[in-house]
């Protein structure tokens, strides 16, 4: 095969195709990433940004997603056929940020715009989405992928090491790879969705609108400026209406929105509308040889819970750190075996927990919103993994699987979610300075914590991983508040005084013990160990042996 650069190739330029792309350009992979439509698609569509996803965009260096995105307004619920207020309920409880967790809450964030603020990313690494390229087909062999493209009816043959397929549930990757799609299509939860710009008496764009209800004609308007300030991103649904129907005819649309809202109302445009059924399916394992599904590719779900576009996200996430690794040759190809098997238990725990709440959203006659602190996602692991090491916690044969628990912060194990910490005294340099833990974890590189009394009780864990690849390998010595620092300089790459005790705190650890803490480029807690052995054991089964 006449391999030529990028080694990558990326299908489908949504938010999941873009943050694959991001993740392996960070790791200094060059990518090609194609998108069939000509343009780039337009609407609100998913919108939730739950805190575990805006921990990812931290690491990926996308501030304008921290920044930009909003909470959601309280849902105010109507007195049937009357501008009368019945309740107003807010979506997901205003939660503080802590320590800890920094981005705490739910946020709201069209895609269109995000899709936006990735491209712009992408182009800091002179990579842009190929609009209107379609791949046909490809065929694999042991050393790489023969991708047939298409655009404007020409074809191109494209030799690459890997393919990511991020091409919705429609698309061609997980077909040819003949992967299982197995699952349900609702017919009871179909509705249609789309952004809208209308004005309307009385309407005011403080509260998020809820006319009618689920078994019988309903509508939801949820005001987003990203569409205008008229701009409303609107759901029908309703067993008394024809949604298939309504969905044929712009006309329609107007005329069974005005019918739902018992003001004057006036319609300015239809920017975009699309017809849904939840489908609740997943694939059997999210790749072959060379090629991974992500995404709704890899399993689509009812919206209830607005968890999909997040675990997409995080599909990327947890895919793009070990490719790059293994693209490099620093890892054995079987690392990416553990893809499959991190991602497929937290898929499977995933459309549970949404399935649940569509059936209770459904059988709800009232103004009711369910929303568990699962669905912040930060209970999220894969303590169940092969690769990640605890040398703390003893093992339990056939021990419960439960990859989508909720956060519990009194307990902390290998696979869980690393926490966040603040006001980290940087000691040792010409300007001190003050840190977060999360400033250091960036997905490109393994962080190692070594929580320890003192810089010398740290220096045989430094001394080993003086054999470790600079470039992938990072070390942060964290001392207790009431250490006292030498001016020797240290192997390691920072010295931390917690100041105020958070980072102990978050990592459960005693101010006179100590322990290490590997951090996985995905701000995964890759291994929890005593020391020099413990750290070695886990690189033993990510880096190949050099």
């Amino acid at each position: 095969m006449n391999f030529v650069h990028p080694p990558v190739l990326i299908v489908g330029a949504g938010p999941v195709g873009l943050v694959a792309a991001l993740t392996l350009l960070k790791n200094g992979i060059p990518v090609r990433i194609i998108d069939k439509d000509p343009h780039p698609r337009i609407g609100q569509r998913g919108t939730g940004i739950w805190p575990r996803s805006r921990e990812l965009y931290n690491f990926l260096g996308v501030s304008e997603v921290i920044s930009l995105a909003k909470p959601a307004p309280p849902i105010r619920f109507y007195k049937p056929g009357t501008l009368e207020t019945l309740k107003d309920l807010v979506l997901v409880p205003h939660v503080e940020p802590t320590p800890a967790i920094p981005f705490n809450g739910h946020r709201s964030m069209g895609q269109q715009l995000l899709d936006v603020i990735l491209r712009r990313h992408l182009e800091k690494f002179s990579c842009s989405v190929e609009m209107g390229t379609e791949l046909r087909s490809f065929e694999q062999s042991d050393e790489g992928v023969t991708a047939v493209l298409a655009k404007n009816g020409i074809s191109e043959t494209f030799d690459t090491k890997w393919i990511i397929g991020a091409d919705g549930a429609k698309g061609i990757v997980r077909k040819q790879l003949g992967l299982t799609f197995l699952g349900e299509t609702r017919d009871d939860a179909q509705m249609v969705t789309g952004d809208i710009c209308l004005m309307g008496v009385g309407l005011d764009r403080l509260h998020w609108h809820q006319f009618g209800n689920m078994n019988e004609r309903g509508l939801s308007l949820r005001p987003t400026d990203e569409v205008g300030d008229d701009g409303w991103q609107f759901f029908l649904f309703g067993r008394e209406l024809d949604l298939t129907k309504i969905a044929e005819s712009e006309k329609l649309v107007f005329e069974t929105i005005v019918s739902l809202i018992p003001t004057e109302i006036s319609v300015n445009k239809l920017v975009w509308m699309s017809y849904f059924r939840p489908n609740i399916r997943m694939v059997n394992k999210f790749s072959e040889g060379r090629v991974f599904v992500a995404g709704d590719a890899a399993h689509v779900h009812s919206p209830t819970g607005g968890q999909g576009l997040n675990s997409g996200v995080q599909d990327a996430f947890n895919l793009g750190w070990k490719l790059a690794l293994v693209q490099k040759g620093l890892a054995d190809k079987s690392l990416l075996e553990t893809y499959s098997a991190e991602r497929l238990p937290v898929i499977s725990e995933m459309l549970g927990v949404t399935t649940s709440i569509l059936d209770k959203t459904m059988a709800s006659k009232g103004a009711q919103i369910e929303r568990s602190p699962i669905l912040f996602m930060l209970g999220i692991n894969c303590r169940f993994s092969t690769i990640v090491l605890d040398e703390f916690v003893t093992s339990v044969e056939e021990k419960p699987i439960n990859a989508y628990g909720v956060l519990d912060e009194e307990h902390l194990e290998a696979g869980d979610r690393a926490p966040d910490a603040p006001n980290m005294l940087q000691v040792g340099r010409a300007e001190p300075g003050t840190t977060t833990l999360f400033s250091l974890y960036r997905p490109w590189y393994h962080t190692i914590l070594v929580f320890a009394p003192s810089l010398a009780d740290a220096t045989p864990v430094l001394s080993a991983l003086e054999a470790y690849d600079k470039s992938v390998v990072r070390s942060a010595v964290v001392l207790p508040p009431s250490a006292s620092v030498p001016s020797v300089t240290s192997p390691a790459d920072l010295v931390l005084v917690d100041q105020e005790g958070h980072a102990y705190s978050a990592y459960l650890t005693e101010a006179g013990q100590t322990k290490v803490f590997v951090i996985r480029p995905d701000g995964v807690i890759g291994a929890i160990v005593h020391g020099t052995e413990g750290v070695k054991k886990y690189f033993s089964n990510i880096f190949v042996d050099t």
